[in-house]
């Protein structure tokens, strides 16, 4: 059970890997280009605009409304009935979407002066435009959500979570091929067309294997079908919850726009960085367990259910513990390897270094409640993390809105990190009254070997920094993270953590093989 959903968490956390190192190169060049200045501005909150919509109806609502059910059915032997599901399931998605992206487009500037109240003239006119030209990317991304769903209730994590790569890799053709001769209000247009047209390719990525899957899309928008009900009827608090997400980062937009200019397209330098272990780990370990969640709660029982959640707890707190501190402590080198190129320079990397390091402490709790959601969905439970979510929202926008004051936008971040803890406790305490506790002594003791290990690690980083603070950003980052990795995972190993243990040990067994060919 463990290497199976050890191997399928590898394969998702594979494809992210992929999708996430081009972002990466697509950031350098959007950096390159708009630096920190109001084109860079416009660009990140028209981007979030649409993506709202994306998110609502996307991967995190249907996966936890969709996969459960149909899994369900595709483990009880009813193929006939999965694929009905799956038909209206599209079918519905594809209707919402249209008619969303309909609204989104008609309603762009009303949308912009609610998300971006202090964008006024040219940065507003531009980001106005920019949410016009990404709205029809929602749809395509809630479809591509769709493919996932099939894919991954079939065993199939890489083609899904590798899908991303598509985008990214249109938009970086899109900023070099027109780089040179366009710039500012116009190259961010051009780049919104490439981002529309990634979003295709990136649901054709996908389709062919999702409609073999499935024996063709059987199209249909009735509610009487298999576990159509059941879908549905999970789905509405799924979108709640998914909105009460999308609030706290149109919250944090809001209070960015406010700000200087610089301090929205700081946010989004720095979510890249900070959400690069939560996708890794966090999203990966809870969407290859969310299937046998799913069917560890119809077959073996609740038992089967919590000792699954505890291994996945274990595994994301040993890779994002120590991913957290070496963002906080090491962003200066980190961003400035990263993007301190062209138009962006090295003020903007203070600032955006200073952001990650507020994001950075909240890194643990915001990877973890993804399993933890995964513990409710898999009991048809899609209620209890909605007001989980709910309150730790209200809970960071009051201390982002107050901590702003003082510490610009790495207060907003470090008011996200605050909403994130409060997050993952509420829905450890809500799984402990229906499963009994989740973290048991092996657990807490596991996890203060992942705290210790990673806070003598990045005690040596830092050391190894200071020694190497006259050489290029780059360089000391190239010395830096394998000295980090090396200090974790030897103390990991020596204190018997089973995770360092079957790391170092899957290595090891790779280069004997390549010794021997």
């Amino acid at each position: 059970m463990a290497g199976s959903a050890g191997r399928q968490a590898g394969a998702v956390a594979a494809g992210i890997l992929l999708s996430r190192l081009l972002g990466f190169v697509r950031e350098r060049v959007f950096a390159h280009y708009f630096g920190n200045g109001p084109a860079a501005d416009a660009f990140r909150a028209a981007l979030k605009i649409p993506n709202l919509l994306r998110n609502l109806l996307g991967e995190g609502t249907l996966s936890g409304s969709f996969i459960p059910v149909y899994a369900r059915l595709l483990a009880r032997g009813d193929e006939q009935g999965a694929r009905l599901a799956a038909g209206a399931v599209a079918s519905l998605l594809a209707l919402v979407a249209a008619v969303g992206t309909a609204a989104g487009m008609l309603l762009a500037p009303l949308i912009t002066d609610v998300v971006a109240p202090g964008f006024h003239g040219a940065t507003r006119d531009l980001t106005v435009t920019l949410v016009t030209i990404l709205f029809p990317m929602s749809g395509l991304t809630i479809l591509s959500a769709w493919c996932l769903g099939v894919l991954n209730s079939h065993g199939r994590f890489f083609l899904s979570y590798a899908a991303p790569a598509a985008w990214n890799a249109v938009q970086i053709a899109t900023l070099i091929a027109f780089g040179l001769s366009l710039s500012g209000a116009r190259l961010a247009v051009a780049l919104a067309w490439g981002a529309v047209l990634g979003s295709a390719l990136q649901l054709l990525w996908q389709l062919p294997s999702a409609w073999r899957l499935t024996r063709g899309i059987a199209w249909s928008v009735s509610l009487t079908g298999p576990g159509v009900r059941d879908v549905v009827r999970g789905f509405g608090p799924m979108v709640f919850g998914a909105g009460v997400a999308q609030i706290s980062g149109i919250v944090d937009t809001q209070l960015a726009s406010l700000l200087t200019a610089g301090a929205v397209a700081s946010l989004g330098y720095a979510q890249l960085l900070a959400n690069l272990p939560v996708a890794l780990f966090g999203v990966s370990i809870a969407a290859a367990a969310l299937p046998e969640l799913s069917r560890d709660a119809a077959g073996p029982g609740l038992d089967a259910l919590r000792e699954r959640l505890a291994q996945g707890a274990r595994r994301v707190t040993f890779f994002v513990v120590p991913t957290a501190l070496a963002l906080g402590a090491l962003g200066t080198p980190l961003v400035a390897t990263l993007y301190q190129t062209g138009a962006f320079g090295r003020e903007d990397t203070r600032l955006v270094a200073g952001v990650l390091a507020g994001y950075a402490l909240g890194l643990p709790g915001q990877a973890s409640v993804k399993l933890l959601a995964s513990g409710f969905y898999a009991q048809s439970d899609t209620r209890s993390p909605v007001r989980a979510a709910a309150l730790a929202l209200v809970l960071s926008a009051a201390c982002a809105g107050l901590l702003m004051r003082w510490l610009g936008p790495a207060g907003i971040a470090l008011g996200a990190s605050v909403g994130a803890w409060a997050n993952t406790t509420l829905h450890l305490e809500g799984l402990h009254r229906t499963l009994g506790p989740i973290l048991g002594r092996p657990e807490r003791r596991l996890l203060g070997v992942s705290v210790l290990a990673a806070a003598i690690a990045t005690v040596v980083s830092l050391g190894i920094a200071w020694l190497m603070r006259t050489v290029p950003p780059a360089a000391t980052t190239a010395v830096i993270l394998p000295a980090f990795a090396t200090v974790y995972l030897s103390i990991g190993v020596g204190a018997g953590h089973p995770d360092a243990a079957r790391l170092v040990g899957a290595a090891r067994a790779r280069l004997s093989r390549g010794s021997r060919s």
